[in-house]
C-alpha cells in the first residue's frame, strides 16, 4: 500500500528548502531544479507545487501573515486580554515574540526582498497587500478604544500607520542587526500606546 502523502506538509518543507536556497544562492541564481534537488524531489513533483520561484515566496508571504491574521482576528475580540490599547500591546509584544523566534525564516525572507529588489523583481506589493489587515485591525481597535472612552481622540490612520511601521522597523533589526532587545522593543510599544490611553 503506497504511503500518504501529506501535500500541505511536503509545500511548507519545500518553502523552507527553497527558503535557504534563495539565502545561499541569491534569488536569481536559484531555480525550480536546485530546489527540487535540496528537497529529494523530482523536478516533476516540485512543479505540481509550484509553477515558479515566484509563487514559492508568495506562498511564503500568504502562510505566514494567514496565521498571523488568524491569530490577532481572534486577540483583537478577547477581553480577556484588557481593554483595547492592551490588546493592541499584546498583538505588537506577539508579533515581537515570533519574529525573535523565527529569526533565521525572518531573516531569509528579508534577504530574498532585498536581493530581488537588486535583481528589479519587487515583492513590496505583494507584501504590503498581504499586510494591509494588520493596519485595519489597528484602527479598528483604536476607533472601538475612542468610542469605550478608554483612548483619547487621535488620529487612527496617523496612529495605526506609526504601530505598523515601529513593528517593520522591529522585524527589521531582528533580522539583520544584533542588537535587538525585546524588552526595550516592548517598553517603547508600552510607551507609544501609553500616549493615547484616556487618564483616569
Amino acid at each position: 500500500m503506497p504511503k500518504k502523502i501529506d501535500h500541505e506538509e511536503r509545500k511548507v518543507k519545500i518553502l523552507k528548502t527553497a527558503l535557504d536556497v534563495f539565502a545561499k544562492e541569491g534569488y536569481r541564481d536559484s531555480n525550480l531544479s536546485l530546489i527540487a534537488e535540496q528537497c529529494g524531489l523530482s523536478r516533476p513533483t516540485l512543479y505540481q507545487y509550484f509553477k515558479d520561484k515566484d509563487e514559492i515566496y508568495y506562498y511564503a508571504v500568504k502562510l505566514v501573515t494567514g496565521r498571523m491574521f488568524l491569530r490577532y482576528g481572534q486577540m483583537a475580540w478577547d477581553e480577556t486580554l484588557g481593554g483595547c490599547v492592551d490588546r493592541i500591546e499584546a498583538i505588537c509584544n506577539d508579533i515581537i515574540d515570533v519574529a525573535l523566534n523565527n529569526e533565521a525564516a525572518l531573516q531569509s525572507l528579508m534577504d530574498v526582498m532585498l536581493q530581488s529588489k537588486r535583481d528589479h523583481v519587487d515583492f513590496s506589493t505583494i507584501i504590503m497587500k498581504r499586510t494591509v489587515k494588520l493596519t485595519i485591525l489597528f484602527k479598528r481597535l483604536l476607533n472601538a478604544g475612542i468610542k469605550a472612552g478608554e483612548i483619547i481622540q487621535c488620529d487612527i490612520n496617523k496612529v495605526s500607520n506609526h504601530i505598523f511601521t515601529l513593528l517593520e522597523a522591529f522585524c527589521f533589526q531582528i533580522a539583520f542587526l544584533g542588537n535587538f532587545s525585546a524588552d526595550e522593543s516592548k517598553d517603547f510599544v508600552a510607551t507609544y500606546l501609553g500616549a493615547y490611553r484616556v487618564k483616569a
